[in-house]
């Protein structure tokens, strides 16, 4: 990602979702979305997977868990925070399935949404 970014699109729940999360899990998605904006990577965020290579997912442990936020690398002049949630099963690091139906419709619309204000 390069250069700063002043807008972001929260899709779906996803902010009513993280303002719910515990405060030390909101500091630190909020400083990896900061460092986005700013044109740069938090040490916390990775890039997804096959067809979700665009989107990057940010991982915070508190004593209640796992939690995750995904979001876009840029597309046009905007970043899409896709997704948060609580991970709830303890075994092995997948994202469930249905977590990862959700960012591909979020991320398609998110797509679609850049492509109509271009």
């Amino acid at each position: 990602m390069t250069g700063p970014v002043d807008t972001l699109v929260w899709m779906g729940s996803t902010k009513k979702d993280l303002i719910e999360a515990p405060e030390s899990v909101r500091k630190a998605m909020g400083g990896a979305i900061r460092t986005a904006q700013q044109g740069g990577k938090s040490e916390q965020a990775s890039p997804m997977h096959g067809d979700l290579h665009d989107v990057m997912e940010v991982r915070d442990d508190d004593e209640a868990g796992t939690y995750r936020l995904m979001y876009t690398t840029k597309i046009g002049d905007v970043i899409f925070i896709l997704h948060y949630f609580q991970k709830k099963s303890k075994s092995g690091n997948s994202t469930p399935k249905a977590d990862l139906e959700l960012i591909r419709q979020r991320l398609k619309k998110a797509r679609e949404y850049a492509k109509s204000t271009t």
